[in-house]
């Protein structure tokens, strides 16, 4: 239990972490977080690991980055910015903040969506009344 509240406390230290974006040799962008931006950067262009995302990638460009001072912030803004399109993701590159709020707006209604008329048609059944809801015209 201890070691646990120690890592939660390490959690909750101020500290400065970044959110960071890469733009790699093949125009893939690649999103992680950091302590140290400039250190990063050099790990991904010398490219100690061969299963890292960016190894067969390079050279990376920083694009994007922001200072966080909480780890928790940090790693919320990029799980945030890693599920976002490509549009959205080169809108905040180039700082477009009219931009990100036209693409996070939803697509999923038309923008010309008019409700659809329903009418009730009565009819009789063995002297019994039903109703059913049909589309309709007027």
């Amino acid at each position: 239990m201890y070691i646990q509240l120690w890592w939660a406390w390490g959690l909750m230290r101020k500290y400065n972490f970044w959110a960071y974006m890469v733009r790699c040799s093949d125009g893939s962008l690649y999103t992680g977080i950091t302590n140290s931006v400039k250190r990063r950067l050099y790990q991904h262009n010398e490219g100690r690991n061969p299963n890292c995302y960016t190894y067969s990638r390079r050279p990376v460009e920083l694009v994007y980055a922001a200072h966080f001072d909480y780890v928790l912030d940090a790693i919320s803004w990029e799980k945030k910015v890693k599920r976002w399109s490509r549009k959205k993701k080169e809108a905040l590159i180039k700082r477009d903040w009219d931009k990100i709020e036209e693409l996070a707006k939803c697509k999923n209604v038309s923008e010309n969506f008019r409700p659809i008329k329903i009418r009730k048609i009565k009819y009789l059944v063995r002297g019994k009344t039903c109703v059913i809801l049909r589309q309709g015209s007027g």
